[in-house]
Order: structure tokens, then C-alpha cells, then sequence
């Protein structure tokens, strides 16, 4: 049995490391894949522009995208297969990394054109509302008027006059939002009373928006199953009436650490996490941009989206419009669908649950890249949703959807231990370490970069797991000549240091 460092220096020839395990690394999980560009049509030259100036893969960028062109088109659009099925252009979108994979950066690029909108409609909204203003002065007038009119006449035979239309105090108009943040469903509810076509709730952490589903016990769920389906909802509130919505649509978008996701995804099966499309590509090295980075095209291609007008129903009352798959469009989907519903499984996984969902998202998407060709260009409005656009929408989905939904459900199976692991495996080879001593590694400057080994019985369980996976052998010594425990030092497997 070997009892120090000299031991193990002498028994160097003998080759006591086994042969490391290299998946500790990455938890075993998936390995990211690239992210087609045939969805995004001429959107796509945007998108790898922002991935170059936020040194980035194109993939947080291009969800962004995905997210704030669904929540323009909102439900102004939906989209039908066959038969009575319609979809609305809604979509929940995810960007996954860790705090140093500057995630935020393209996100925020890709959503600033939505407050540009915002702020320009600012300027509409205080005329009407100095309008309104005048208008409730008018009514407040007409009221006393006709109060006045009603004392006169009461004792009389004759008929308390009605009260005059211009009386009645109109309701306050809302200012359009496209976009907002870290919204409760009533509040969701009073912005969506004044902006029908939808909004999207932008959450630069989105673990905060999960939670609320959580939080919002007795209408937290319902309400976002309502808000990703586009249907009609009511919310009652306490001591001022009830908020009726006829199309309750909220795209999402925000970015969420992996390690916050885990415990997020435990017990989440009930239908309303597997609706989130997600993007976890691999970190980027820092780089210098190649050129600066022109977002014209993409605001003009915004302000199109924001002016589609409404349809309208028997009545005269805004209604949406449904665009219709051509008929080879239809035929490819269904061939597809098919296929997707035979590999969904029962549904018992996360995984499951979001293939199984997948049908309604290839649909949106779909609708998504057929409505990007019309506002990047100058052409007329699209009548129906082509072959092509359901193609790229299907790629997307079976070629980069499903492969990060893979990725991030098998990352949140893993155990604490195997992926505080994974961390400190990370770290031994970033730092080339031959020796490891655990009492140090809670230590400055160690600790702050190993936050979640610092919980009791983090590290020593760790440790054991990359013991076992041939990572580390244990080298325990006593300090000098002096007596009691000995310095749990772990020598390195020299195999783990190599080419990286």
C-alpha cells in the first residue's frame, strides 16, 4: 500500500493509473450541434452578425429571433395544417450557459428593436391619452348635465331621461408593449387587455419565471398554459372585477444557467416545460469582431411584423387570419408527424413530453420562416405557409430541437455529486494541477471558482466520483514530523492532462 508522494514516485514505472474516464467532464452528456440556418431565411446574415460582435455561437442569437418575430406575428396569424387545427405564433425559448458564456449580449441585441417600438408607440399613446383625458372632462360634464336633468324631472309624470352616450366615460386606453418582463399573470392579463396580439416577456434569468409557476398557486399554471396556446382566459380580481381574454399570447424568451435548471426540471413533466425550445451551444472563445453591426434590416423586418393588420370576424370585430399549408406542405408534415409520434414514446420523460409537442412547434415555426421572407423583402403578404418553410421548420427541428432537448434533460438527470464532479474536473484540467488537496481547494482563491463544492460533503463526494472514474488515487501525508490528520492530497492522472 502506498503511503506518500515518494511512493508514488517510485512506483511510476509500475503504471498504477487506470484509464480516466473523459465523460466525467461533461456529465456524459450530449454534445451541442449546430444550429441550421434554413429556418431564418434572410434573417440568418443578422443573426451571424450578432454572433460575431458578442462572440458568440449563432444559436442565442437565433433564438432571440425565433422568439421576437413569433410575438410580432403573434395572434394576428395562425397557422393550420388541415381540418380545424390552428396554431397561433407563439413560442417559448430558452438560451442555456454558464455566467461566463455572455448569453445576455446577443439577446439583448436581438430584442432592442421591440423597445424602438415600444418608444416610438409612446409618442402616439400620450396624444390619445390627452385625448381620453379630454374626453372623461367631456363626460364628467355630460354626467352633472343630465344628473341635473334627472332632479328636474323627478316628482314629474313624465320619463327619467337616459342617460346621453356622451356620458359614459370611456376606457383607458393602453399603450402598446411588445415587450416586457417578470410579469405576474394579472399583470400579464391588464397588458394583454390593451395589446390583443401578444407580447413577449423577455426574463434575462429566467429561473425566476419558472419558479413563478410555483408561485402563483392558484393561477400561475393555468394562465401559461393558456398564454403558449393562445386561448381564451379570465382572470379574477380581488375587489375589481375579472379581465376577459379572448387570445391570452405571451412568446418567451430569457437565458438560465445549467446548473440552476436542474432542480427547476425535477418533477416539472406537467406540460408546461416541455413546451420550451432550447438553445445550449458550447462556450466561444473571446474574439475580436470583424466588423461593426448594422441592425437595419432587422428593425424594418420587425416594424413589418408589428403593422400586419388584423382579420375580421361576421361581426366586424378583430379576428385572426389563418394561413393554410399548400398542399405538398401538407403532405410533407403529415409524413413527418407520422414519424415524430412513433418516436415520442408514452410521454413518462421530459424528452418524451417534448417530442410529443413538437407537431404544434414545427407548425409555428413553419409560420415563423414563411412570414421572415415576406419582411425582409418587398413582395406581398404570404396567403399560405409553402413546402419549403415547413422543410426548414422540420430540420430545425429533428437536426437541432430534439438534439438539445437531449442535451438538457440528460444534464438535469445527473446526480449533484456527478456534476459537481464534472466541475472539478473541469477545473483540475484548466489549471493542469498534478496534485489536489482538498482543505486548499475550499480556500482562496479555489473556492469562488467551486461555489457548490463548498456545501458540507460536496467536495469528498466529488472527489470519490472522480476516484472511481480513475481521475484522481489518493496521497495522503502528514504534515512535517507533527501528529493527527494527515493532508488528503489526490495525485492526478497524468492521461487526464493531456491534449485537451
Amino acid at each position: 500500500m502506498l503511503h506518500s508522494l515518494a511512493d508514488f514516485d517510485r512506483a511510476e514505472s509500475a503504471n498504477v493509473w487506470p484509464l480516466p474516464d473523459m465523460t466525467l467532464v461533461n456529465n456524459g452528456r450530449r454534445a451541442a450541434v449546430s444550429m441550421p440556418s434554413e429556418l431564418f431565411g434572410p434573417a440568418w446574415p443578422t443573426v451571424l452578425d450578432v454572433a460575431d460582435v458578442t462572440a458568440t455561437a449563432p444559436d442565442y442569437a437565433g433564438i432571440a429571433y425565433l422568439a421576437c418575430a413569433a410575438s410580432l406575428i403573434g395572434g394576428k396569424r395562425w397557422v393550420s395544417a388541415y381540418g380545424d387545427w390552428a396554431e397561433p405564433c407563439i413560442l417559448w425559448t430558452a438560451a442555456l450557459g454558464d455566467p461566463s458564456s455572455r448569453k445576455s449580449a446577443p439577446l439583448d441585441r436581438m430584442t432592442k428593436p421591440l423597445w424602438k417600438i415600444q418608444q416610438n408607440a409612446r409618442l402616439d399613446y400620450d396624444l390619445v391619452r390627452r385625448e381620453w383625458q379630454a374626453e372623461i372632462e367631456r363626460a364628467k360634464a355630460e354626467r352633472a348635465k343630465w344628473q341635473d336633468e334627472v332632479k328636474g324631472a323627478a316628482g314629474g309624470a313624465g320619463e327619467t331621461p337616459p342617460m346621453p352616450v356622451l356620458a359614459v366615460e370611456p376606457e383607458e386606453p393602453q399603450e402598446r408593449r411588445p415587450i416586457v418582463s417578470d410579469v405576474t399573470p394579472e399583470a400579464a392579463a391588464i397588458i394583454l387587455k390593451g395589446n390583443p396580439q401578444g407580447v413577449l416577456c423577455y426574463n434575462d434569468e429566467l429561473a425566476g419565471w419558472l419558479e413563478s409557476f410555483e408561485r402563483y398557486t392558484t393561477g400561475g399554471r393555468p394562465f401559461w398554459l393558456a398564454a403558449h396556446g393562445g386561448k381564451p382566459h379570465n382572470i379574477t380580481r380581488k375587489g375589481s372585477g375579472s379581465i376577459d381574454l379572448r387570445f391570452t399570447g405571451i412568446s418567451v424568451l430569457g437565458s438560465i444557467q445549467p446548473d440552476k435548471i436542474v432542480e427547476l426540471l425535477a418533477g416539472a413533466n406537467d406540460g408546461l416545460v416541455p413546451r420550451i425550445l432550447w438553445a445550449w451551444p458550447e462556450k466561444m472563445p473571446p474574439r475580436r469582431p470583424s466588423a461593426p453591426v448594422s441592425m437595419a434590416a432587422l428593425e424594418r423586418a420587425y416594424e413589418r411584423l408589428e403593422m400586419l393588420q388584423w382579420g375580421r370576424d361576421a361581426e366586424g370585430r378583430e379576428d385572426r387570419i389563418v394561413l393554410r399549408l399548400t398542399g405538398s406542405a401538407a403532405d410533407l408534415f403529415h409524413e413527418w408527424e407520422l414519424e415524430n409520434a412513433a418516436s415520442d414514446g408514452d410521454g413518462g420523460s421530459l424528452y418524451e413530453a417534448f417530442a410529443g409537442k413538437m407537431s404544434g412547434a414545427a407548425l409555428r415555426l413553419a409560420l415563423v420562416c414563411e412570414m421572415t421572407e415576406w419582411a425582409f423583402g418587398n413582395g406581398a403578404e404570404p396567403a399560405e405557409v409553402s413546402k419549403q418553410s415547413v422543410a426548414a421548420a422540420i430540420k430545425w427541428v429533428e437536426n437541432y430541437a430534439k438534439p438539445m432537448a437531449h442535451r438538457v434533460y440528460g444534464d438535469a438527470a445527473v446526480s449533484v455529486a456527478d456534476r459537481n464532479a464534472a466541475l472539478l474536473a473541469r477545473y483540475v484540467r484548466k489549471h493542469r494541477f498534478e496534485t489536489v488537496n482538498l482543505r486548499e481547494l475550499r480556500q482562496h482563491p479555489h473556492k469562488q471558482h467551486l461555489k457548490p463544492l463548498q456545501a458540507k460533503g460536496a467536495l469528498d463526494e466529488a472527489v470519490e466520483v472522480m476516484v472511481d472514474a480513475g481521475w484522481l488515487l489518493p496521497a495522503f501525508q502528514r504534515d512535517g514530523e507533527t501528529k493527527g490528520q494527515p493532508r488528503k492530497d489526490y495525485r492526478v492522472n497524468p492521461a487526464v492532462l493531456g491534449d485537451r
